[in-house]
C-alpha cells in the first residue's frame, strides 16, 4: 500500500535520509523537526504511520505518544470501554531513539507504539519495520471492511412494531450473560440477524461469531464440523483439524436450524452444553470450550419432542431464554421502513444509479400480500423490482405479486398465499398425507399403503413436514 508517512526528528541528516528512503519505497513522506510541528501535522494531515524520535525540541516523542494515546482512548471509550488502553495509537507510531534501553522500549509499547528502533539503523532494517507496520495497518482495515460487509449482508434490526420490540427487549436483556438463547420464527424472519445482534450486544462481541447451518450439513459430517478431528481419525485425516466450537473460542456459536439435527448429534451437543467439554472425532482427551451457544429453528420443537425427533432434555437446555420473532404479516406497520431500507441497500450493492421508490399502489400491494417467505422474500421481491423497473418509481407490475389466490382449491386442498411452485406443492403434499390418515382412521400403515409409499418413508415424511400421525384430541363435553 502507498502510505502517507510522517517523520519527526531534529537531526536534519536523518530527516533527509528517511525522506529519500520513503520516496524510494513509493510512499508520500511528510517531515517535521520538532514535537509541536509534528503533532500539528498529525492532526492536520492524518498520516498513515509516524516515525517519531524521542528527544525533540518542544514536545518530546513520549509527550506526543501520550497525547495520541489519550485521544485514541477517548474515541474508543464511546464504542467499547473495555478497549481503552489496548492496541496501537491512531495513527500507529514507530519510536526512534539514539538512547535505546529496555525500559524506554517497554514504556513506548505500553503507550501504544507499534515498534521501537534504535539509532544508528540501516535502511534495510527500517524498510522491514515499516513494511511490517503497514501490513498490520492493512489487515486492520481489511478486518474493518469485512465487518462492515457482514453487517450489511445480514441487515439491520429495522422496525418499531410492538411485538418485535418486545422480543428484542428480551434479547438485549439476555445478551450480557452467557445463557443459551433459542430464537424461534418462520423461515425468513431474521433469526440469524437477531443472533448476531445478541453477540454484538454481549461482552463477547470482539470474539468470533460462528454460524453453523445444521440442515445444510449431512448428519454424518456435522460431528466433524462442530468438534473437529484428530490426525488419523478417518481416511484423509492427515492432521488435526479444529471444529467450529474451537474456532468460536471466547465468542458465540450459532446453531441454525437446530430442529434438523439428528438425535445422535443432539446427545453430543447436550454434553457440551452441560459441562462445556467435548471430544474431537477420534480423540481420547476432552477439550474445554469457552463458547456461548445460540440456536434457532423454524420448527415446533415441542411437537418434534412428541414425534420423537427432538430430545426433551436438549430442548430445556436450549430454552433458557426464548426469543420468538413475529412473521412479517404480523408487523406490517414496519413494511414501509423495511422497503425503504432494502431499496437503498439494493442501490448500494448493485451499483445502479437510480433512487427507486414505491408508488402508493405498489405499497398497498405489498401490504396486502401474506409474505410466506417473510423478510427474506420481501428483500428478494424489492431487489428484483429495483432491477426491472425502468424508472425511479416502482409500479405494482414490477413486483410480480398476486394476492387474489383463494384459500382452497375446488377439491378442498389448501392453496397458499404464495403462488410459487414449491410453496404450492408443499401445501398440497401435506394435505394429501393428512387426508389419507383421516380416511384410514389415523392408521399409518394403511395410509402409507393407500398412497403407495413404504412405511419407513411415510414416517420420514411425517417428521419432515411436521405432521402429527395421531388423531387430534377431542374437547371433553
Amino acid at each position: 500500500m502507498r502510505a502517507r508517512i510522517l517523520v519527526v526528528d531534529d537531526d536534519q541528516d536523518i530527516l533527509l535520509g528517511l525522506e529519500n528512503r520513503l520516496t524510494w519505497m513509493g510512499h508520500e513522506p511528510l517531515t517535521a523537526d520538532n514535537g509541536d510541528d509534528g503533532l500539528r501535522i498529525i492532526h492536520r494531515d492524518e498520516p498513515d504511520l509516524v516515525l517519531l524520535d524521542i528527544q525533540l525540541p518542544g514536545l518530546s516523542g513520549f509527550d506526543i505518544l501520550q497525547q495520541l494515546r489519550d485521544k485514541t482512548d477517548k474515541e474508543r471509550a464511546g464504542n467499547d470501554p473495555a478497549a481503552v488502553g489496548i492496541g496501537p495509537t491512531d495513527p500507529p507510531i514507530i519510536m526512534l531513539t539514539a538512547f535505546g534501553t529496555i525500559e524506554r522500549a517497554v514504556q513506548a509499547m505500553q503507550l501504544g507504539a507499534v515498534d521501537f528502533v534504535t539509532k544508528p539503523f540501516t535502511g534495510e532494517h527500517l524498510t522491514v519495520v515499516i513494511n511490517k507496520a503497514l501490513s498490520a495497518i492493512s489487515l486492520r482495515r481489511q478486518l474493518h471492511q469485512l465487518k462492515q460487509e457482514v453487517a450489511e449482508k445480514h441487515g439491520s434490526l429495522i422496525g418499531e412494531n410492538t411485538k418485535l420490540q418486545a422480543q428484542l427487549k428480551v434479547a438485549k436483556q439476555a445478551a450480557p450473560s452467557n445463557v443459551t438463547v433459542l430464537v424461534l420464527g418462520e423461515t425468513g424472519t431474521g433469526k440469524e440477524v437477531v443472533a448476531r445482534a445478541i453477540h454484538d450486544w454481549s461482552p463477547r462481541k470482539d470474539k468470533p461469531f460462528v454460524a453453523v447451518n445444521c440442515a445444510a450439513i449431512p448428519k454424518d459430517l456435522l460431528e466433524n464440523e462442530l468438534f473437529g478431528h484428530e490426525k488419523g481419525a478417518f481416511t484423509g485425516a492427515v492432521k488435526r483439524e479444529a471444529g467450529k466450537i474451537e474456532i468460536a473460542e471466547g465468542g458465540t456459536l450459532f446453531l441454525d436450524e437446530i430442529g434438523d439435527m439428528s438425535l445422535s448429534m443432539q446427545s453430543h451437543l447436550l454434553r457440551v452444553l452441560g459441562d462445556q467439554t467435548f471430544y474431537r472425532v477420534g480423540g481420547t482427551q476432552s477439550v474445554k470450550a469457552d463458547v456461548r451457544f445460540l440456536a434457532a429453528t423454524n420448527k415446533d420443537l415441542k411437537q418434534a419432542i412428541k414425534q420423537g425427533t427432538f430430545r426433551e432434555d436438549l430442548f430445556y437446555r436450549l430454552e433458557v431464554i426464548t426469543v420468538n420473532l413475529p412473521p412479517l404479516r404480523e408487523r406490517m406497520d414496519d413494511l414501509p421502513a423495511l422497503a425503504q431500507y432494502f431499496l437503498a441497500r439494493a442501490s448500494g450493492r448493485l451499483g445502479i444509479q437510480k433512487r427507486a421508490s414505491l408508488n402508493d399502489s405498489a405499497l398497498r400491494l405489498l401490504s396486502d400480500y401474506r409474505w410466506p417467505g417473510n423478510i427474506r422474500e420481501l428483500e428478494n421481491v424489492l431487489t428484483r423490482a429495483y432491477i426491472l423497473s425502468p424508472e425511479e418509481r416502482i409500479e405494482p407490475e414490477h413486483l410480480h405479486l398476486s394476492v387474489s389466490a383463494p384459500s382452497t382449491s375446488p377439491d378442498g386442498a389448501p392453496v397458499p398465499s404464495s403462488r410459487h411452485y414449491h410453496d404450492m406443492t408443499e401445501a398440497y403434499s401435506r394435505w394429501v398425507i393428512e387426508e389419507a390418515l383421516k380416511r384410514n382412521d389415523w392408521n399409518q400403515t394403511r395410509a402409507s399403503a393407500e398412497l403407495g409409499l413404504q412405511r419407513t418413508y411415510f414416517t420420514k415424511l411425517l417428521r419432515q413436514k411436521q405432521i402429527c400421525g395421531r388423531p387430534p384430541k377431542q374437547d371433553a363435553d
